[in-house]
Parts: C-alpha cells; sequence; structure tokens
C-alpha cells in the first residue's frame, strides 16, 4: 500500500466512486493518472479493501463502481494512527531563483508573472470548491469537514503564493530585488 492507496480508500469512505471520479476528486491534493489509480483499485479489490459493481450505461461505456469494505476501513484507521510524514519541497521554480542572474532579467520577470498566473488559477479552483460544499461542512462534526479545511488550506496557499509573486514583481520594478522580507510581509 502507497499513500495513494490509502487516499483512494479515504474517498470511498463517503460514498461509493467509479475509478474516473477518484482521479478527478483526489487530483486536486495528490497528483495521480488514471495509470496509477486502475491497477491500485484492481489490487485493492483482490486483497478485499474494497468492492465493485458494474453499473449499466445507454450512452457510454459500461462503469465499474468501487465501494469500501470493512477490511479496507480497517487498513484505512491503522493507517490514520501512523505518524504523518512531512511533505517534500520540490519547487522547480525555486531552483532557478537561484541562479537566475546568468539568465536576462526578462526572464524572471516571466517566470513570476507565470507562476502568480498558476497560482490565480489553483486559488479559483479551491474556491469553486469551497463554494459547492454545504454550508454546515464549517463544523468539525459534518462529514465533509476535511474536505472544508484542505481546500482552505490550499486556496490559502495559493493566495500567499500570489502575494509573494506580487511582491518579488514589485521588488523588480523598484530595481531594489536586494530588499530583505520584513516583519510585515
Amino acid at each position: 500500500m502507497n499513500i495513494l492507496s490509502y487516499g483512494l480508500l479515504g474517498l470511498l469512505t463517503r460514498d461509493e466512486s467509479s475509478g474516473y471520479d477518484l482521479m478527478l476528486r483526489i487530483q486536486p491534493h495528490w497528483p495521480a493518472k488514471h495509470s496509477q489509480i486502475y491497477p491500485l483499485l484492481s489490487r485493492m479489490e483482490e486483497d478485499e479493501l474494497l468492492s465493485s459493481r458494474w453499473i449499466e450505461q445507454t450512452d457510454k461505456p459500461d462503469k465499474k463502481m468501487y465501494k469500501i469494505t470493512d477490511k479496507g476501513i480497517q487498513v484505512l484507521l491503522e493507517w490514520m494512527y501512523t505518524p504523518v510524514s512531512t511533505s517534500p519541497i520540490r519547487d522547480e521554480l525555486s531552483l532557478r531563483l537561484i541562479c537566475f542572474q546568468i539568465t536576462n532579467p526578462a526572464l524572471l520577470r516571466q517566470w513570476i508573472e507565470e507562476r502568480r498566473q498558476w497560482y490565480q488559477i489553483r486559488q479559483d479552483y479551491y474556491e469553486d470548491l469551497l463554494k459547492a460544499l454545504p454550508d454546515e461542512a464549517v463544523q468539525p462534526t459534518h462529514s465533509y469537514f476535511g474536505d472544508y479545511i484542505v481546500n482552505t488550506k490550499a486556496a490559502m496557499k495559493a493566495k500567499a503564493g500570489m502575494e509573494w509573486c506580487d511582491w518579488v514583481s514589485d521588488l523588480i520594478r523598484s530595481g531594489h530585488a536586494e530588499q530583505k522580507v520584513s516583519n510585515s510581509h
């Protein structure tokens, strides 16, 4: 079992889902492709961590729906009580920024603007996810509370990323790229 497997099981605790829908639901939090998800679903079904059923569709191919089993819930619960690993920090832009001085300064501006646009798209996406949640999701006892706090975290990170891009852009425009971050930022 890898972390993606546990994430898929976790998504199935609320309701049954197709492999495609699972992929769409997990991608905002854990990048995964069909080629990763479907073999994991098959393996977990073989291990009796989930069950499946086929739904006939007239206008599309039949759809396989997955549901977590009691054994799957037990495995998921065991994982839930293990220590949470720290997230690796892997950001190609950061590596490029360390040595940007060997390039054209226009390239730096381009990178920062592209990253800001990416953060804006991410923030809009997570804000849309938050708007789709029921109002009661803000209550810790609600079944969608986890979605609420995770999507809020992602929206806040995107907002902070845009603020950082704006800060860097201001430094570049003012010609004071050597300015240090103040405690007020």
